[in-house]
Protein backbone atom coordinates (compact mmCIF):
# COMPACT_ATOMS: atom_id res chain seq x y z
CA UNK A 1 0.00 0.00 0.00
CA UNK A 2 1.35 3.35 -0.94
CA UNK A 3 0.58 7.00 -0.59
CA UNK A 4 1.94 10.18 -2.09
CA UNK A 5 1.01 12.16 1.02
CA UNK A 6 4.12 13.29 2.91
CA UNK A 7 4.27 12.45 6.61
CA UNK A 8 5.99 14.86 8.95
CA UNK A 9 5.61 12.30 11.74
CA UNK A 10 3.49 9.40 12.75
CA UNK A 11 -0.14 10.39 13.39
CA UNK A 12 -0.50 11.55 16.94
CA UNK A 13 2.79 13.41 16.43
CA UNK A 14 4.88 11.07 18.58
CA UNK A 15 8.10 12.22 16.97
CA UNK A 16 7.42 15.95 16.85
CA UNK A 17 5.66 18.34 19.17
CA UNK A 18 4.19 21.75 18.39
CA UNK A 19 6.58 23.81 16.37
CA UNK A 20 8.70 20.79 15.53
CA UNK A 21 9.78 20.26 19.14
CA UNK A 22 10.02 16.52 19.69
CA UNK A 23 8.93 14.62 22.74
CA UNK A 24 6.33 17.17 23.85
CA UNK A 25 3.05 16.03 25.30
CA UNK A 26 1.68 13.16 27.36
CA UNK A 27 2.99 9.71 26.47
CA UNK A 28 4.96 11.00 23.50
CA UNK A 29 1.80 11.96 21.64
CA UNK A 30 0.45 8.44 21.37
CA UNK A 31 -3.26 7.94 21.99
CA UNK A 32 -4.19 6.69 25.43
CA UNK A 33 -4.69 2.96 25.68
CA UNK A 34 -7.70 1.32 27.34
CA UNK A 35 -6.98 1.12 31.04
CA UNK A 36 -4.04 3.49 30.79
CA UNK A 37 -3.12 5.17 34.06
CA UNK A 38 -3.63 8.96 34.10
CA UNK A 39 0.05 9.38 34.79
CA UNK A 40 1.32 12.02 37.21
CA UNK A 41 4.44 12.39 35.07
CA UNK A 42 2.97 14.74 32.47
CA UNK A 43 4.61 17.77 34.01
CA UNK A 44 7.98 15.98 33.95
CA UNK A 45 7.77 14.89 30.32
CA UNK A 46 10.12 17.42 28.88
CA UNK A 47 12.65 16.95 26.14
CA UNK A 48 15.85 15.27 27.23
CA UNK A 49 18.39 17.69 25.68
CA UNK A 50 20.56 15.90 23.16
CA UNK A 51 20.07 12.49 24.74
CA UNK A 52 17.63 11.08 22.21
CA UNK A 53 18.12 13.49 19.32
CA UNK A 54 19.67 10.81 17.12
CA UNK A 55 17.03 8.28 18.11
CA UNK A 56 14.25 10.76 17.39
CA UNK A 57 15.60 11.74 13.98
CA UNK A 58 16.33 8.18 12.87
CA UNK A 59 12.98 6.83 14.06
CA UNK A 60 11.19 9.62 12.23
CA UNK A 61 13.03 8.89 8.98
CA UNK A 62 12.32 5.16 9.20
CA UNK A 63 8.65 5.80 10.04
CA UNK A 64 8.28 8.16 7.10
CA UNK A 65 9.84 5.62 4.79
CA UNK A 66 7.63 2.76 5.95
CA UNK A 67 4.51 4.92 5.77
CA UNK A 68 5.20 5.56 2.10
CA UNK A 69 4.28 1.89 1.67
CA UNK A 70 1.89 1.18 4.54
CA UNK A 71 -0.73 3.92 4.72
CA UNK A 72 -2.92 4.75 7.70
CA UNK A 73 -1.38 2.26 10.15
CA UNK A 74 0.75 4.37 12.54
CA UNK A 75 0.32 2.02 15.49
CA UNK A 76 1.62 -0.91 13.45
CA UNK A 77 4.66 1.11 12.37
CA UNK A 78 5.25 2.18 15.98
CA UNK A 79 5.22 -1.40 17.27
CA UNK A 80 7.61 -2.42 14.49
CA UNK A 81 10.04 0.33 15.57
CA UNK A 82 9.63 -0.60 19.24
CA UNK A 83 10.44 -4.23 18.41
CA UNK A 84 13.51 -3.22 16.43
CA UNK A 85 14.88 -1.03 19.24
CA UNK A 86 14.05 -3.71 21.84
CA UNK A 87 16.24 -6.23 19.98
CA UNK A 88 13.17 -8.37 19.37
CA UNK A 89 11.35 -10.18 16.60
CA UNK A 90 8.00 -9.31 15.04
CA UNK A 91 5.15 -11.59 13.98
CA UNK A 92 2.71 -10.04 11.49
CA UNK A 93 -0.53 -12.00 11.37
CA UNK A 94 -3.50 -11.01 9.23
CA UNK A 95 -5.66 -11.87 6.25
CA UNK A 96 -4.19 -11.84 2.71
CA UNK A 97 -3.51 -8.61 0.89
CA UNK A 98 -3.38 -6.09 3.75
CA UNK A 99 0.36 -5.42 3.55
CA UNK A 100 2.06 -7.94 5.86
CA UNK A 101 4.99 -8.58 3.55
CA UNK A 102 5.05 -4.92 2.49
CA UNK A 103 5.56 -3.86 6.12
CA UNK A 104 8.44 -6.29 6.54
CA UNK A 105 10.08 -5.31 3.25
CA UNK A 106 9.66 -1.57 3.86
CA UNK A 107 11.26 -1.77 7.29
CA UNK A 108 14.10 -3.87 5.91
CA UNK A 109 14.72 -1.52 2.98
CA UNK A 110 14.73 1.52 5.27
CA UNK A 111 17.95 0.30 6.90
CA UNK A 112 21.19 -0.08 4.98
CA UNK A 113 22.11 -3.52 6.28
CA UNK A 114 22.12 -7.14 5.18
CA UNK A 115 18.60 -8.34 4.43
CA UNK A 116 17.38 -11.77 3.37
CA UNK A 117 13.96 -13.18 2.60
CA UNK A 118 12.85 -16.76 3.16
CA UNK A 119 9.70 -18.00 1.44
CA UNK A 120 8.54 -20.78 3.74
CA UNK A 121 7.11 -23.79 1.90
CA UNK A 122 6.27 -27.36 2.96
CA UNK A 123 9.43 -28.76 1.31
CA UNK A 124 11.81 -26.23 2.92
CA UNK A 125 14.53 -27.90 5.02
CA UNK A 126 16.27 -26.58 8.16
CA UNK A 127 19.56 -26.41 6.25
CA UNK A 128 17.86 -24.12 3.73
CA UNK A 129 17.48 -21.65 6.60
CA UNK A 130 20.63 -22.01 8.69
CA UNK A 131 23.15 -23.24 6.13
CA UNK A 132 24.97 -26.49 5.45
CA UNK A 133 28.48 -27.97 5.59
CA UNK A 134 29.80 -28.96 2.16
CA UNK A 135 32.82 -31.20 1.54
CA UNK A 136 35.57 -29.46 -0.39
CA UNK A 137 37.42 -32.07 -2.44
CA UNK A 138 40.40 -29.78 -2.98
CA UNK A 139 41.09 -29.24 0.72
CA UNK A 140 39.52 -32.51 1.94
CA UNK A 141 37.64 -30.49 4.56
CA UNK A 142 34.05 -29.48 5.18
CA UNK A 143 33.20 -25.84 4.55
CA UNK A 144 30.20 -24.11 6.03
CA UNK A 145 27.95 -22.29 3.57
CA UNK A 146 25.81 -19.85 5.53
CA UNK A 147 22.08 -19.73 4.95
CA UNK A 148 19.73 -16.74 4.63
CA UNK A 149 19.41 -16.44 8.41
CA UNK A 150 22.87 -14.81 8.42
CA UNK A 151 21.55 -11.29 7.89
CA UNK A 152 20.64 -8.29 10.02
CA UNK A 153 16.97 -8.46 9.05
CA UNK A 154 15.39 -11.77 8.05
CA UNK A 155 11.95 -11.63 6.42
CA UNK A 156 10.13 -14.96 6.80
CA UNK A 157 7.10 -14.99 4.52
CA UNK A 158 4.21 -17.34 5.45
CA UNK A 159 6.20 -19.02 8.19
CA UNK A 160 3.37 -21.40 9.07
CA UNK A 161 3.59 -23.11 5.67
CA UNK A 162 6.88 -24.81 6.63
CA UNK A 163 7.05 -28.01 8.66
CA UNK A 164 7.66 -27.85 12.43
CA UNK A 165 11.17 -29.23 11.84
CA UNK A 166 12.00 -26.28 9.60
CA UNK A 167 10.31 -23.78 11.90
CA UNK A 168 12.47 -25.04 14.76
CA UNK A 169 15.59 -23.99 12.83
CA UNK A 170 14.82 -20.44 13.94
CA UNK A 171 14.60 -21.20 17.67
CA UNK A 172 18.31 -20.90 18.45
CA UNK A 173 18.73 -17.99 16.04
CA UNK A 174 15.96 -15.91 17.61
CA UNK A 175 16.82 -16.55 21.24
CA UNK A 176 20.62 -16.81 21.27
CA UNK A 177 21.60 -14.95 18.08
CA UNK A 178 23.71 -17.85 16.92
CA UNK A 179 23.55 -20.94 14.68
CA UNK A 180 24.93 -24.37 15.53
CA UNK A 181 25.66 -26.70 12.60
CA UNK A 182 27.62 -29.97 12.87
CA UNK A 183 28.85 -29.06 16.34
CA UNK A 184 30.16 -25.65 15.31
CA UNK A 185 28.57 -22.43 16.55
CA UNK A 186 28.43 -19.34 14.36
CA UNK A 187 27.37 -15.97 15.84
CA UNK A 188 24.89 -13.72 14.07
CA UNK A 189 25.62 -10.05 13.46
CA UNK A 190 23.88 -7.32 15.43
CA UNK A 191 21.28 -6.01 14.97
CA UNK A 192 19.39 -9.21 14.24
CA UNK A 193 15.63 -9.17 13.72
CA UNK A 194 13.22 -11.74 12.32
CA UNK A 195 10.02 -10.36 10.78
CA UNK A 196 7.67 -13.25 10.05
CA UNK A 197 4.25 -13.20 8.42
CA UNK A 198 1.45 -15.71 8.51
CA UNK A 199 -2.12 -16.01 7.29
CA UNK A 200 -4.49 -17.11 10.07
CA UNK A 201 -7.47 -18.11 7.89
CA UNK A 202 -6.08 -20.45 5.22
CA UNK A 203 -4.97 -23.23 7.54
CA UNK A 204 -5.09 -26.14 5.07
CA UNK A 205 -1.57 -27.35 4.40
CA UNK A 206 -0.09 -25.19 7.17
CA UNK A 207 1.50 -25.92 10.53
CA UNK A 208 0.54 -23.71 13.45
CA UNK A 209 3.50 -22.16 15.22
CA UNK A 210 4.21 -24.03 18.48
CA UNK A 211 4.04 -22.08 21.72
CA UNK A 212 7.83 -22.26 22.07
CA UNK A 213 8.27 -20.38 18.81
CA UNK A 214 5.47 -17.87 19.36
CA UNK A 215 7.01 -17.05 22.71
CA UNK A 216 10.24 -16.00 20.98
CA UNK A 217 8.47 -13.26 19.06
CA UNK A 218 8.62 -10.05 21.06
CA UNK A 219 5.40 -8.69 19.57
CA UNK A 220 2.58 -9.64 17.24
CA UNK A 221 0.61 -7.15 15.17
CA UNK A 222 -2.40 -7.36 12.90
CA UNK A 223 -2.55 -4.71 10.20
CA UNK A 224 -6.25 -4.73 9.33
CA UNK A 225 -7.97 -3.12 6.38
CA UNK A 226 -7.22 0.52 5.50
CA UNK A 227 -9.87 3.18 5.74
CA UNK A 228 -11.42 4.34 2.43
CA UNK A 229 -9.27 7.47 2.25
CA UNK A 230 -6.03 5.53 2.71
CA UNK A 231 -7.15 2.89 0.21
CA UNK A 232 -7.94 5.60 -2.34
CA UNK A 233 -4.48 7.12 -1.82
CA UNK A 234 -3.01 3.67 -2.38
CA UNK A 235 -4.86 3.30 -5.68
CA UNK A 236 -3.74 6.75 -6.85
CA UNK A 237 -0.13 6.06 -5.94
CA UNK A 238 0.03 2.69 -7.65
CA UNK A 239 -1.36 4.25 -10.81
CA UNK A 240 1.36 6.91 -10.78
CA UNK A 241 4.62 5.06 -10.03
CA UNK A 242 6.31 2.12 -8.37
CA UNK A 243 7.07 3.25 -4.82
CA UNK A 244 9.49 0.37 -4.27
CA UNK A 245 11.76 1.72 -6.99
CA UNK A 246 12.23 4.96 -5.03
CA UNK A 247 12.43 3.51 -1.51
CA UNK A 248 15.95 4.11 -0.23
CA UNK A 249 17.68 3.34 3.11
CA UNK A 250 17.50 6.15 5.64
CA UNK A 251 19.66 4.51 8.32
CA UNK A 252 22.30 1.81 8.63
CA UNK A 253 23.25 -1.08 10.91
CA UNK A 254 25.84 0.91 12.89
CA UNK A 255 23.33 3.64 13.63
CA UNK A 256 20.68 1.13 14.71
CA UNK A 257 23.20 -0.52 17.03
CA UNK A 258 23.81 2.87 18.63
CA UNK A 259 20.08 3.42 19.10
CA UNK A 260 19.73 0.00 20.74
CA UNK A 261 22.53 0.92 23.16
CA UNK A 262 20.66 4.12 24.01
CA UNK A 263 17.48 2.15 24.74
CA UNK A 264 19.39 -0.15 27.08
CA UNK A 265 20.32 2.86 29.19
CA UNK A 266 16.68 3.84 29.80
CA UNK A 267 15.94 3.64 33.52
CA UNK A 268 13.14 1.59 35.01
CA UNK A 269 12.28 1.97 38.69
CA UNK A 270 11.82 -1.00 40.98
CA UNK A 271 8.10 -0.23 41.33
CA UNK A 272 7.61 -0.30 37.57
CA UNK A 273 9.57 -3.55 37.29
CA UNK A 274 7.36 -5.07 39.96
CA UNK A 275 4.29 -3.83 38.08
CA UNK A 276 5.50 -5.58 34.92
CA UNK A 277 5.99 -8.82 36.85
CA UNK A 278 2.51 -8.53 38.38
CA UNK A 279 0.91 -8.00 34.97
CA UNK A 280 2.57 -11.08 33.53
CA UNK A 281 1.98 -13.30 36.57
CA UNK A 282 -1.69 -12.27 36.59
CA UNK A 283 -2.14 -13.97 33.20
CA UNK A 284 -1.26 -17.30 34.83
CA UNK A 285 -4.10 -17.01 37.34
CA UNK A 286 -6.95 -16.26 34.94
CA UNK A 287 -9.50 -19.04 34.68
CA UNK A 288 -9.93 -18.36 30.95
CA UNK A 289 -6.25 -19.07 30.23
CA UNK A 290 -4.77 -22.56 30.09
CA UNK A 291 -1.16 -21.39 29.64
CA UNK A 292 -0.19 -17.92 30.79
CA UNK A 293 2.69 -15.68 29.75
CA UNK A 294 6.22 -16.95 30.40
CA UNK A 295 9.08 -15.29 32.31
CA UNK A 296 10.60 -14.57 28.89
CA UNK A 297 7.57 -12.42 28.13
CA UNK A 298 8.35 -10.34 31.23
CA UNK A 299 11.80 -9.57 29.82
CA UNK A 300 10.29 -8.74 26.43
CA UNK A 301 7.68 -6.51 28.06
CA UNK A 302 10.33 -4.52 29.93
CA UNK A 303 12.55 -4.18 26.85
CA UNK A 304 9.62 -3.02 24.74
CA UNK A 305 8.59 -0.52 27.43
CA UNK A 306 12.12 0.89 27.44
CA UNK A 307 11.99 1.33 23.67
CA UNK A 308 8.57 2.96 23.92
CA UNK A 309 9.87 5.36 26.57
CA UNK A 310 12.85 6.26 24.39
CA UNK A 311 10.59 6.94 21.39
CA UNK A 312 8.52 9.17 23.68
CA UNK A 313 11.66 11.15 24.58
CA UNK A 314 12.15 9.91 28.13
CA UNK A 315 15.10 8.18 29.74
CA UNK A 316 12.81 6.47 32.27
CA UNK A 317 9.88 4.09 31.97
CA UNK A 318 6.41 4.92 33.30
CA UNK A 319 3.41 2.57 33.67
CA UNK A 320 1.84 4.05 30.54
CA UNK A 321 4.72 2.59 28.50
CA UNK A 322 3.81 -0.89 29.74
CA UNK A 323 0.15 -0.23 28.88
CA UNK A 324 1.02 0.78 25.32
CA UNK A 325 2.99 -2.38 24.54
CA UNK A 326 1.20 -4.91 26.78
CA UNK A 327 -1.28 -6.25 24.20
CA UNK A 328 1.19 -6.66 21.28
CA UNK A 329 3.79 -8.24 23.56
CA UNK A 330 1.61 -10.56 25.68
CA UNK A 331 -1.55 -11.51 23.81
CA UNK A 332 -0.04 -13.96 21.29
CA UNK A 333 1.58 -16.00 24.08
CA UNK A 334 -1.65 -16.91 25.87
CA UNK A 335 -3.41 -20.24 25.31
CA UNK A 336 -7.12 -20.03 26.05
CA UNK A 337 -9.24 -22.76 27.58
CA UNK A 338 -11.85 -24.43 25.35
CA UNK A 339 -14.59 -22.64 27.30
CA UNK A 340 -12.99 -19.24 26.65
CA UNK A 341 -12.66 -20.05 22.97
CA UNK A 342 -16.29 -21.13 22.80
CA UNK A 343 -17.37 -17.85 24.40
CA UNK A 344 -15.25 -15.96 21.82
CA UNK A 345 -12.98 -14.37 24.38
CA UNK A 346 -9.77 -13.03 22.86
CA UNK A 347 -6.36 -12.87 24.56
CA UNK A 348 -6.20 -9.15 23.77
CA UNK A 349 -9.44 -8.53 25.67
CA UNK A 350 -8.12 -10.46 28.65
CA UNK A 351 -4.92 -8.39 28.69
CA UNK A 352 -6.93 -5.16 28.56
CA UNK A 353 -8.99 -6.41 31.47
CA UNK A 354 -5.84 -7.03 33.50
CA UNK A 355 -4.64 -3.50 32.75
CA UNK A 356 -7.86 -2.27 34.34
CA UNK A 357 -7.62 -4.49 37.42
CA UNK A 358 -3.95 -4.74 38.37
CA UNK A 359 -3.10 -1.77 40.64
CA UNK A 360 -0.82 0.79 39.03
CA UNK A 361 2.14 1.96 41.14
CA UNK A 362 2.17 5.58 42.16
CA UNK A 363 5.08 7.80 41.20
CA UNK A 364 7.48 9.14 43.78
CA UNK A 365 9.15 12.23 42.28
CA UNK A 366 12.82 12.78 42.88
CA UNK A 367 14.32 16.07 43.97
CA UNK A 368 13.99 17.45 40.46
CA UNK A 369 10.31 16.58 40.21
CA UNK A 370 10.75 13.72 37.72
CA UNK A 371 9.03 10.48 38.76
CA UNK A 372 10.37 6.95 38.35
CA UNK A 373 13.99 8.12 38.29
CA UNK A 374 17.03 7.80 40.47
CA UNK A 375 19.64 5.12 41.17
CA UNK A 376 16.96 2.54 41.99
CA UNK A 377 15.68 2.81 38.41
CA UNK A 378 18.78 1.32 36.81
Amino acid sequence: MTSSTPHAALPGNPYGGPGGEPYAGHNGGYPAQPGAHPAPHEQAQQRQPGRFDDLHATAQRIAQNVERVLVGKPEVVRIALVTLLAEGHLLVEDVPGVGKTSLAKALARSIDCTVSRIQFTPDLLPSDVTGVSIFNRQTNEFEFRSGPVFANIVVGDEINRASPKTQSALLECMEEHQVTVDGNTYPLDSPFMVIATQNPIEMEGTYALPEAQRDRFTARVSIGYPDPQAELAMVDEHAARDVWATLRPVSDADQVRGLIDSVRSVQIAQEVRRYAVELVSATRRLSEIRIGASPRSTLHLVRAARAQAALSGRDFVVPDDLHVVAVPVLAHRLVLTPEAQASRRSPADLIRGLLQRVPVPQATPDAGGAPWTGPRGR
